[in-house]
């Protein structure tokens, strides 16, 4: 549930917070106001591409920062993708913040913690969902059909992904093997060269590390030599030495001692710093006795690095890598040399994969198909409740042929309706009317969200004995072109919806916006010159003198305040 949005210098806005409540949040305003803008900001805290246009004339960057409180099915999810990227999880909600700079460069974070665009994306299906008109439609491809439909069916299809990607990486293994001759050999030939390279380099993990330590210390092996003897005769076998020093100490305080006992922890503690001093002299003098400045082996030890270089520089960049590409070419060859009987494996291995892959998609399908018939009769209702008599139909076509499998499956899903009786059903995507396309839309959205949240939720409720988190979903003028009793529907939906979801919506219409659990005004002000556009909570008389602007526009009568008082009484 998104808790509050803050934006600074983002296009006309110069300095606003707006906190959000749970269920559904009305946004009203005049044309040209910026209500669109709040939209656009938050899609930009869930990884939309940004553009330096956003930035407030004479600003130098802008600011969008946005506080989501998580729904508790989409904590692990969330745990999971920040820990992946090195970030901490605070609690049950998550801080986000997105820096657009006018050099075109920008700044994201997460949890107060640097992270990148690629997270939001990651986080933001677990945080909101952004449904405006054209949106909605235009990235209702394919996948997106298919996806809302395993959505409200609960469809995991991680099993399927899984057999699809072994299916496949067998299947370009035995591509690679079956290549025309005239490839293969020549490939044999580079990879056998490969191979002798870095078998005759006999190379050992960090062998690198090593001896670029060990070249260190035969490049400086006198000074090393000098500084470790030196450092040995301060603290052991000089005349005035440390370990002579405390020894002379250690009397004295002996004799003390023998008269005053408390000195015995402080004689103890002499003998023990003597023993420390003594044992890091030897290792010091044992150390500089080990070094050899021999110029013939640091020869040979920039000679080995030499090698070692120029094998990173064709195979990899760290000689770990070197000794993977290695035993993969060794793969290779092997495999080429065992040709037929490593294709025969391959291909027993492909049809039990292939088996693999048809039975869980199989099974994907006949859960999809069973969804959909549920599916179909809640659409048609949630329709009916948006004064449209439509007929509407889920059509899932299913081809085993391999050319049509997916990760998700072989099925085409595609929505099928009739906006009026009598006509033939047609595709979802090719309805001509903004306004049948907005009720469409919502109907179908707010049935995949509500149809398995609700127990969810009641679930989650009695777990934590508090109310859960909602998830947030926004509507970005899903009204457009409709009015009349068709809007007052749109808004008991919206109300519906709001039960289980926090609803985001901008709204021109009147009849939606009594609807609403909490009412914010976005004005457009001048003041010294420049534009300036502020975000309230409205209530009460500020409200209905709102609602009365909706029906009636800039002149406000009597009429219409005591029309607006009416609806609102109504909607409560």
């Amino acid at each position: 549930m998104l808790i509050e949005l803050r934006l600074e210098n983002y296009a006309v806005i110069d300095n606003v917070a707006v906190e959000f409540g749970p269920g559904l949040n009305l946004l009203t305003g005049e044309t040209g106001a910026g209500k669109s803008i709040l939209i656009d900001a938050l899609a930009l805290l869930l990884g939309e591409k940004a553009s330096t246009e956003v930035i407030r004339t004479g600003a130098e960057r802008a600011v969008v920062a946005g506080v989501f409180e998580v729904e508790e099915r989409a904590e692990k999810a969330v745990v999971q993708i920040l820990d992946a990227n090195g970030i901490d999880a605070e609690s049950d909600s998550i801080i986000l913040r997105r820096e657009i700079a006018t050099g075109g460069k920008g700044r994201v974070f997460v949890n107060n913690q640097p992270a990148t665009v690629a997270v939001l994306r990651l986080l933001g299906p677990h945080l909101a969902t952004i449904h405006a008109q054209n949106e909605s439609i235009l990235s209702f491809d394919g996948p997106a059909r298919r996806g809302l439909l395993d959505s409200f069916a609960g469809n995991q299809t991680d099993a399927v992904a899984e057999a699809f990607g072994k299916w496949q990486g067998i299947r370009a293994r035995m591509e690679e093997l079956e290549r025309d001759e005239q490839d293969r050999l020549r490939l044999l030939d580079l990879w056998t060269f490969q191979n002798h390279e870095i078998e005759d380099a006999k190379l050992q993990p960090g062998e690198d590390e090593r001896l670029e330590s060990e070249k260190r210390v035969l490049a400086n092996a006198e000074k090393i030599h000098n500084s470790a003897m030196n450092a040995f005769d301060l603290l052991y076998e000089g005349n005035a030495s440390t370990s002579s020093t405390l020894r002379a100490a250690q009397k004295q305080v002996e004799e003390l001692a023998r008269y005053e006992p408390k000195f015995e922890e402080a004689l103890a503690a002499l003998d023990s710093a003597r023993i420390s001093v003594e044992d890091v002299g030897t290792t010091l003098r044992d150390y500089a006795g080990g070094i050899q400045a021999s110029p013939e082996h640091l020869a040979q030890v920039e000679d080995r690095l030499a090698v070692l270089e120029r094998l990173k520089r064709k195979y990899g960049p760290t000689l770990d890598e070197v000794i993977k590409f290695g035993a993969e070419i060794s793969r290779k060859l092997s495999e080429v040399e065992n040709k037929d009987e490593i294709l025969r494996q391959l291909r027993d291995e492909l049809g039990k994969a292939k088996e693999d892959y048809l039975r869980g998609a199989r099974t994907l399908s006949k859960k999809r198909r069973e969804a959909g018939r549920a599916l179909e009769k809640l659409v048609e209702a949630e329709i009916g409740d948006l004064a449209m008599k439509s007929a509407f139909r889920i059509q899932i076509s299913a081809s085993e042929e391999e050319g049509n499998w997916s990760a998700m499956g072989f099925d085409e899903v595609v929505y099928m309706i009739s906006t009026n009786p009598g006509e033939p059903l047609r595709q979802l995507e090719h309805i001509a009317s903004g306004g049948e396309l907005s009720r469409v839309m919502l109907a179908l959205k707010a049935t995949v969200e509500s149809g398995a949240r609700a127990e969810t939720r009641r679930a989650a409720s009695l777990r934590r004995g508090t109310r859960a988190a909602q998830r947030t979903l926004v509507f970005d003028e899903i009204d457009t072109g409709i009015g009349g009793r068709a809007a007052e529907a749109v808004g008991k939906k919206l109300k519906s919806l709001s039960r289980t979801s926090q609803v985001l919506c901008v709204t021109h219409l009147p009849q939606i916006a009594t609807f609403a659990d909490h009412h914010y005004l976005i004005e457009k002000r001048e003041s010294g010159g420049r534009t300036h556009t502020r975000v309230r909570l409205i209530s009460g008389d500020e409200r209905t003198e709102e609602v009365a602007r909706m029906i009636s526009g800039a002149k406000l009568t009597e009429t219409s305040r005591k029309h607006a008082e009416q609806m609102l009484r109504a909607n409560a």
